[in-house]
């Protein structure tokens, strides 16, 4: 039998009853990434069918190339990656067009593929510094929550300290708070799919306030045409070189570290380790990074294995029939086209000096905050007694949300890890991926993009 349902502990109902845990506790991504990925330019309604067909094909693919029950979808940091540092101007970003980002996410996805596929990946995950990985973690998640503080309008530019309090009794606020406060008592309470209910509470006080309109919840008109197949491999590799090494670097980091670390923690909790080790493991890269490569192809940014699963294996989930379900249910999510709409669309919340609208987005905002603050718990793995340890990795904690830039940040980590070995007499202590990367960032900051 393909997925040893009985020969893992499981049965037919634990399968089907943690597939719909799972997609109610991740689906708050197609609600996110749709307005996220607008902002770079996308068709939004587009890509919320995109991230759908992804999202059920990755998982599909974890399911009947590896059997394990651990749903996929675009991952929270490489999307934000995507927006606002590979298709910001410069100098915050690189300037690539999103056609062209979605060009290097696919490469990337290749690369991960490759690795997986010749069984480098132990090689390339033990060469990287544990400090720097947790301390792009947790600025990856500071970044979230700020711009997540941003799209709820709970902070503000403002002259001379740059930001500030927004006005809390703002429509906009309002919404980003009720949702706020709805998620953060059902997370507390450990209830399955806090994110979605705290999007969905925000939406119902939009709709009281007046800030967005009712188009309906059905729709059978899938346009994906706008998104589909519009990698730009001949503009992308018309940049600078080193902003295209290292654009493709970072997604594949990001992807590579994200997925190996879930990866390890749900199979623990599933109680599949093997020796401390995950069976199958190249197999389930495999699939992760045969769904990013696909997914871009879909008009979606990189495709990552989601802890979220971890609410359909508590449900007892074991095997990749749980995904079965899940993936099922991503295929039909795609008929709430004009319910995604609403909620991602976002508001306008007054104008800026020149009179031009402020967008903000307090329908998703909530769960923006409560991801960014779920993952700063990676700060307890930086040895903090360790200078060298831990300057590189605070550097990149605090460099990532103040320049509002992912690749700013791991370049000031990657560039002062370097040097901090180097200048200690402990050289050998850095592997030599990162004196590689160290020295493509100080190209990429020096030059310009």
């Amino acid at each position: 039998m393909r997925f040893d349902v009985a020969g893992r502990g499981s049965t037919l109902g634990r399968e089907a009853l943690g597939g719909l845990s799972t997609f109610l506790a991740l689906s708050y991504i197609l609600f996110v990434q749709p307005g996220l990925l607008a902002q770079a330019g996308m068709d939004a309604r587009a890509v919320f069918y995109g991230t759908c067909l992804a999202s059920a094909l990755a998982t599909l693919l974890m399911a009947l190339i590896a059997n394990y029950p651990i749903a996929l979808a675009p991952g929270m940091g490489e999307n934000f990656f995507f927006v606002y540092t590979l298709c910001a101007a410069a100098p915050l970003g690189f300037g690539f067009t999103w056609p062209q980002a979605l060009a290097a996410t696919f490469l990337a996805g290749v690369v991960f593929m490759g690795l997986a596929v010749f069984g480098l990946r132990e090689r390339v995950v033990n060469s990287m510094p544990a400090s720097l990985k947790a301390g792009i973690a947790a600025g990856i998640g500071l970044f979230i929550t700020f711009i997540g503080l941003q799209y709820g309008n709970l902070i503000v530019p403002h002259p001379g300290t740059l930001v500030s309090l927004g006005n809390i009794r703002h429509p906009a606020a309002l919404v980003t708070i009720i949702g706020l406060l709805v998620a953060i008592t059902l997370v507390a309470r450990r209830i399955r799919g806090a994110l979605l209910a705290g999007i969905l509470a925000a939406t119902a006080a939009a709709l009281a306030l007046g800030l967005v309109r009712y188009h309906g919840v059905v729709s059978t008109d899938f346009r994906i045409s706008p998104v589909l197949f519009r990698l730009d491999f001949a503009g992308l590799f018309g940049r600078p070189a080193a902003a295209v090494a290292t654009g493709i670097f970072i997604l594949f980091f990001l992807a590579l570290f994200d997925t190996v670390g879930t990866l390890v923690g749900l199979a623990q909790q599933a109680g599949i380790l093997k020796e401390g080790r995950v069976p199958n493991a190249e197999r389930a890269l495999f699939a992760d990074a045969a769904g990013s490569a696909a997914g871009a192809c879909l008009g979606s940014t990189t495709i990552t294995c989601y802890i979220e699963s971890a609410a359909g294996i508590g449900e007892g989930a074991r095997t990749g029939l749980a995904n079965l379900v899940t993936a099922a249910l991503f295929l039909a999510a795609m008929l709430f086209g004009p319910l995604v709409s609403m909620i991602g669309g976002g508001v306008v919340a007054g104008n800026d000096a020149a009179g031009h609208p402020i967008i903000r987005y307090p329908t998703i905002a909530p769960a923006l905050i409560l991801v960014g603050s779920m993952m700063l718990r990676t700060v307890t793995e930086i040895d903090w007694q360790e200078p060298t340890e831990f300057i590189p990795a605070f550097l990149t904690l605090v460099g990532i949300p103040l320049t509002f830039s992912i690749s700013t940040g791991v370049a000031l980590g990657f560039i002062t890890y370097a040097v901090a070995k180097l200048v200690t007499g402990r050289a050998r202590q850095c592997p030599a991926l990162v004196y590689i990367f160290a020295v493509l960032f100080i190209v990429m900051l020096v030059l310009p993009h």
